[in-house]
């Protein structure tokens, strides 16, 4: 981990209120797992904490790194008000990682997001892409206006995307594109999922017997290096212990936590 005045290379809405900002600096060739955040300095003196961020993507060619984040706060709305040129005060990368080392080539993977936990997902497909792997996504949204990157995700892999109002694409949640998928292709060698607790419940429970499934948790964070125990959450295995979120997560094992 490190810290580093980042230069903002540029920033756009790429949905209603959700932003893409690219950052360039040092820091950048440190980020080599998917799965990790980075902690961002909010540009205002009356906001003392971080933000907490998921890498959405990573270029190592030319130092640069994108996060997609939602801008529904005073903090982010902060962040959202940036432009290129301007400097920001960020520490990272933070966090446990997806573990990818055991995928070989056509390797079936499902990567299952929703909403604003689906940033992150676009790094790992990239680091499985490369691994050519066989990688079915599967996205759910509240409306067609939240849809976002999925242009980007069709690169890497099929991408399937439901609505929770049937805006865009079919109507429902994730739980329907997971039966359909299964249907289709049958028992993935791995899954992964980022999102709102009730989907990363929902995958846990399919997949209940999996031996690779690998959650990333969403939680509001305070130090971000393990030292506050602010983003808390307790251990399957040994009620009487708690994970911290953003040191031994924000990816956790299929068991480890209870969700």
């Amino acid at each position: 981990m490190k810290q580093e005045m980042m230069l903002v290379a540029g920033q756009k809405e790429i949905a209603k209120n959700i932003f893409e900002l690219t950052l360039k600096g040092e820091l950048v060739k440190q980020m080599e797992t998917s799965g990790q955040f980075i902690h961002i300095r909010v540009p205002r003196s009356d906001l003392l904490l971080r933000r907490p961020i998921s890498l959405a993507s990573v270029s190592m060619d030319d130092s640069t790194c994108k996060v997609i984040y939602r801008a529904d706060g005073d903090g982010t709305k902060a962040i959202s008000e940036l432009s290129a040129g301007d400097k920001l005060d960020v520490m990272g990368p933070l966090g446990n990682g997806f573990e990818t080392s055991f995928i070989k080539e056509n390797d079936l993977v499902f990567i299952v997001g929703g909403g604003i936990g689906v940033p992150p997902l676009y790094e790992l497909g990239k680091k499985l892409a490369e691994k050519k792997a066989q990688i079915v996504f599967m996205h759910g949204f509240a409306n067609k206006d939240a849809v976002f990157y999925e242009d980007e995700f069709s690169k890497l892999g099929e991408v399937m995307i439901i609505t929770d109002d049937g805006s865009y694409c079919q109507k429902g949640h994730t739980g329907h594109l997971i039966e359909a998928s299964l249907t289709k292709y049958g028992t993935p060698k791995a899954v992964y999922s980022c999102g709102p607790t009730g989907l990363l419940r929902a995958v846990e429970t399919k997949f209940a017997d999996h031996p690779h499934v690998y959650l990333s948790m969403e939680e509001r964070m305070a130090c971000g290096v393990g030292a506050c125990y602010a983003c808390v959450c307790q251990s399957k295995t040994d009620p009487t212990e708690n994970k911290k979120i953003c040191d031994e997560g924000p990816v956790f094992k299929s068991g480890e936590i209870i969700i």
